[in-house]
């Protein structure tokens, strides 16, 4: 039998799903009851695949960087979603000062304005 992701989300309506059964496969025994799934089983599939993949470079940004193929800023702000997802939110000074780098990297502002942007604070 394939196994599949526990699904998060109702099918019809999108409301969250709770657990209501556990099952071992190994002798049968079945555990009826209402069970809260830990904060990662709720993530969404680029947040997880995310979270394995700075788990497997050990945190190195550096490398994450390297094996997606993005900018470090888009590396940092993938990390910043992810934070945000289990409800642990990123400074606000820190996400500006990140979109204003990405800003920069995609050529949509200059290096002085990106340094006055800096300099005062705000994306």
């Amino acid at each position: 039998m394939v196994k599949k992701p526990m699904p998060v989300r109702c099918p019809a309506c999108e409301g969250p799903l709770s657990v209501k059964a556990l099952y071992c496969e190994a002798c049968g025994t079945e555990v009826v009851g209402r069970f809260l799934p830990n904060e990662f089983a709720l993530l969404p599939r680029e947040h997880l695949d995310f979270l394995r993949l700075f788990v497997k470079t050990r945190g190195n940004l550096k490398e994450v960087e390297r094996i997606l193929g993005v900018s470090y800023p888009t590396v940092r702000a993938r990390l910043d979603a992810l934070l945000k997802a289990l409800g642990y939110e990123a400074g606000e000074e820190e996400g500006n000062r990140l979109q204003v780098l990405e800003a920069l990297r995609r050529g949509e502002i200059s290096v002085e304005e990106a340094v006055a942007r800096l300099k005062e604070g705000k994306s």
